[in-house]
């Protein structure tokens, strides 16, 4: 009797590859927000930063595809390669830059081909520093 107030759960959709788990996410509809995290494919890779930080150039899910600049930060404990499927947390939003350079972010974590109905993306591999604290909304 209890059965009818729960939430029905979802069986996981499995994806073949990183590909086609990202052409299913840019139909997701997901928008860029503060905090957000946007799955985006890795599409290149760029230079070392002085303080170890690894750049790559991204493609950001969505209908338009925008592509970015995007870095993992300087004590993560990983990096993506070409083609891996990752997690794009937007810090700020700089309005006043051009187009291409207005989210400011980092590379938070890699995702697996494996979408969990609600609950979002699996996890792969966390590349946030473990010192890097959550932020508490209150």
């Amino acid at each position: 009797m209890f059965n009818w107030f729960r939430r029905k759960e979802e069986p996981p959709v499995n994806f073949p590859d990183n590909g086609a788990a990202f052409a299913h996410a840019c139909t997701m509809g997901y928008r860029l927000l503060l905090n957000a995290l946007i799955p985006a494919l890795v599409i290149g890779t760029g230079r070392r930063g002085g303080e170890g930080e690894r750049c790559f150039r991204l493609r950001l899910a969505g209908p338009d595809g925008m592509e970015i600049w995007g870095c993992t930060m300087a004590d993560a404990p990983g990096y993506p390669e070409v083609g891996d499927l990752v997690a794009f947390r937007i810090v700020r939003i700089a309005t006043e830059l051009p187009k291409e350079a207005q989210l400011i972010g980092y590379i938070a974590c890699k995702l697996s081909p494996v979408l969990n109905g609600s609950k979002g993306w699996r996890i792969a591999a966390s590349f946030t520093p473990a010192h890097l604290k959550p932020e508490l909304h209150l």
